[in-house]
């Protein structure tokens, strides 16, 4: 259940990450806002640059007009407090009626650090008093008392982080408690699916925020169990009739072979019939062998062939299937070669003799088979890597990049011929893959460096091989 934990690791890491990038994003916001909406001082510097413009002529105070039309254009009004009077000396015309005119020390410090009537006042130092700007209510907010505990600043950070931290635990906390009925309910949905990918029998209980889901999934379970049970008495009926099939055959076609090959022998027979009599006793062997390659194949499909694995020698092994076709007097036209390297002495592996040359013998037969015209075959054992391969190759006819393709990814080879006297039912490589994968092999068509066709077994080696002196 390896995937639950992956899925709340994976639940918990985005609801951290959502955290993080959400807090992220707030503080970004309200610096930019900030930015946006904090006076800044600008206040305080347009209040001394009046104050540097303000200059004293025979008639009083003036003004330059620029620094005069931007206060006007802000609406914001000024005057100037002289130091000797602590009197209005200057003003200018939008000034309000109920701004006083005369101040005292008192007033003056609270008008610094805030209002004259509800406008927000800033000072600016002037040659002979003090000029102050009066912006529009509610244009700005000011901290009337600017003074903060040192320890809390010192601790600031400490304290934003800290916070910080809760907030993440409490996040957590109310994520893991709203999620974790889904989560237990989750746990027995992805135990059910992976019981059902290995064709076990699934019934999840349906309660829970995905019962719907769990529902289905007993119902599949219910729909793949039946197809399973259907599907192995299918299999089962068809190895019985195989195997009963070619029981029931063999006994009468031993008997036709038998009279059949008496009818061939039988001198007393014009040649006519003899030359009839050897094509019943050569269709019937084809016939045993088809049987015979039925059963097998049945039995390797269903796992009904008993093997028995041995430590062999495989260079042993191969080379007596070549001895026993070169002794059954081939046809002429069909050459065999034994092209193993004399040096390697053994190659090992752990196999069913005889399922193993049968295996081989296929593979030689099957190059006589589809090159009538004759041909040339070339056998040999590599032992490299840990694995032993056995290639059967040949120089005949070969066959196309498609049905190189095809052969090794087409799970039967069934053939047939456009001449129905020699049909070909094409089990023989079906037999050699099931024998090879049954000893946790590999097989490979290809084409051979002769011009033909070739086929390699790779089998795991048991113990290293090795080499004359």
């Amino acid at each position: 259940m390896k995937s639950v934990p992956k899925l709340i690791r994976r639940f918990v890491g985005i609801m951290l990450l959502a955290s993080v990038l959400l807090l992220i994003l707030n503080f970004a916001l309200l610096v930019i806002y900030t930015l946006h909406q904090a006076p800044n001082g600008s206040p305080w510097k347009t209040a001394q640059e009046a104050a540097d413009h303000l200059s004293k002529n025979e008639n009083g105070y003036a003004l330059d007009e620029e620094t005069a039309m931007e206060l006007q254009n802000a609406d914001i009004w000024a005057i100037l407090i002289e130091n000797a009077t602590m009197k209005v000396v200057w003003q200018t015309d939008n000034l309000p009626e109920t701004v006083p005119v005369t101040y005292t020390v008192s007033d003056i410090a609270s008008l610094t650090r805030g209002y004259i009537d509800g406008y927000p006042a800033f000072t600016g130092e002037a040659e002979n008093g003090l000029v102050v700007l009066g912006y529009p209510k509610d244009s700005f907010w000011k901290h009337m008392w600017p003074s903060w505990d040192y320890h809390f600043i010192a601790n600031l950070p400490k304290t934003v982080l800290s916070v910080l931290a809760i907030n993440i635990a409490l996040i957590f906390i109310i994520y893991v408690t709203a999620n974790s009925r889904l989560l237990k309910s989750v746990k027995p949905i992805v135990g059910g699916i992976q019981a059902l990918s290995k064709n076990e029998e699934v019934h999840i209980r349906e309660k829970g925020l995905l019962s719907e889901l769990a529902v289905n999934i007993n119902k599949t379970s219910d729909i793949l169990q039946t197809q399973s049970r259907q599907l192995r008495k299918r299999e089962t009926a068809r190895a019985n009739w195989i195997a009963g099939v070619s029981h029931d055959i063999r006994t009468p076609l031993s008997m036709v072979m038998g009279y059949a090959g008496q009818l061939e022998s039988d001198m007393r027979l014009s040649e006519s019939s003899r030359r009839k009599a050897a094509v019943i006793v050569r269709q019937s062997r084809r016939m045993r062998n088809l049987i015979n390659d039925l059963n097998l194949a049945s039995k390797l499909e269903y796992n009904m062939q008993p093997i028995k694995p041995e430590r062999q020698n495989l260079i042993a092994v191969v080379r007596q299937v070549v001895v026993d076709f070169i002794n059954m007097n081939m046809d002429e036209k069909y050459m065999i070669e034994w092209q193993t390297d004399e040096a390697l002495t053994s190659c090992t592996a752990n196999v069913d003799k005889d399922l193993m040359k049968r295996a081989v013998s296929n593979l030689i037969q099957n190059s006589m088979n589809h090159n009538g015209q004759g041909c040339h075959i070339f056998v040999r054992v590599i032992a490299e890597d840990n694995v032993c391969t056995v290639v059967v190759a040949d120089d005949g006819t070969g066959a196309t990049d498609e049905q190189i393709e095809e052969l090794n990814n087409t799970p039967h080879y069934m053939v047939c011929d456009e001449n129905t006297f020699e049909q070909r039912h094409g089990l023989g490589l079906l037999i050699v893959k099931q024998i090879i994968f049954a000893h946790s092999g590999k097989m490979l068509i290809k084409h051979s460096g002769y011009g033909g066709f070739e086929v390699d077994l790779s089998l795991p080696m048991q113990d290293s091989y090795w080499v004359n002196p």
